[in-house]
């Protein structure tokens, strides 16, 4: 299942002021495409294809962001029913902008889902209650205790190592990344990508297709802020720990404490916020106000 490499970055000329004076340079730009998903469902009369979403990503991990969405939204509930993932051959020249995932049984996928999956990622005349409640129905269920355990000095190093593993940022300084931790704070994965949560899908995905969910011994650390779709995506796939550099929102807060996860926001070298399940985090102080 490798993928086709694909650029990520592109050269412009642009113009350039600085200190009172103007320039033409070259510079780099995060490459911005859309990309369709497809779900292959063998039945008696063959196989079909139902179309799931269509996403702008960056391309490259075109395979892990598929299987990373079909899970954590719901649209498939069991990461080992998905089987071959694969770019679709007969959209020539978009050939590389559409990825078909197959099930390997066609009772691994309810057509509800699709519906059920703008239900809850919309924002739109959706109340919070009702969107916890959504995510229930998909079948995520709150974080056991005892799970991970992460010292104070390993979350205040995160974002930096997270931020050191941004190849292509430092390129374009124009995406964003989400990392995969373990309980010495090292980062064992990186992905980036113009959208937050499609950086969060890759991640997720490459634990899909490795067979390696759950994920309840890692944590994931996100470069931006933290909102209902990251911590919903965290909980799909069993994180019990989500360290954001920026702010949560709201739903996001009341989520991780509904799901028993460690939230942590405002993540850097001289501190941090902790808004739910600080028993994760070891070495803390007890200064109460």
């Amino acid at each position: 299942m490798a993928t086709t490499p694909r650029r990520r970055a592109a050269r412009i000329r642009v113009g350039r002021m600085r200190d009172g004076w103007y320039s033409a340079r070259n510079d780099s730009v995060a490459v911005e495409e859309p990309m369709e998903v497809r779900l292959e469902v063998p039945g008696e009369g063959g196989a079909r294809e139902h179309p799931v979403s269509v996403t702008m990503r960056t391309p490259g991990d075109d395979f892990e962001l598929a299987a990373g969405f079909l899970f954590t939204e719901g649209v498939v509930t069991d990461p080992h029913a998905l089987g071959d993932v694969r770019y679709c051959r007969d959209v020539d020249p978009q050939e590389y902008n559409v990825v078909t995932a197959s099930l390997r049984e066609p009772g691994a996928f309810d057509p509800a889902s699709l519906t059920r999956n703008f239900y809850v990622t919309s924002s739109c005349g959706v109340c919070g209650k009702a969107s916890l409640e959504s995510v229930e129905v998909m079948g995520c269920r709150a974080v056991p205790d005892g799970t991970l355990a992460v010292a104070d000095a390993d979350v205040r190093a995160l974002p930096q190592r997270l931020r050191s593993a941004q190849r292509v940022f430092d390129r374009t300084g124009g995406l964003h990344a989400a990392g995969l931790f373990d309980a010495s704070g090292s980062i064992a994965l990186v992905r980036e990508d113009v959208g937050r949560h499609n950086a969060v899908d890759k991640v997720v995905g490459s634990l899909v297709l490795s067979a390696g969910l759950p994920g309840s011994e890692r944590g994931l650390v996100v470069s931006g802020r933290s909102s209902f779709e990251i911590l919903q995506k965290a909980a799909m796939a069993g994180f019990p720990m989500v360290v954001a550099v920026g702010a949560p929102s709201s739903l996001a807060v009341t989520f991780a404490r509904r799901f028993n996860m460690t939230l942590v926001g405002f993540a850097k070298s001289d501190g941090y916020n902790i808004y739910s399940g600080p028993e994760r985090v070891t070495g803390l102080g007890s200064e109460t106000e």
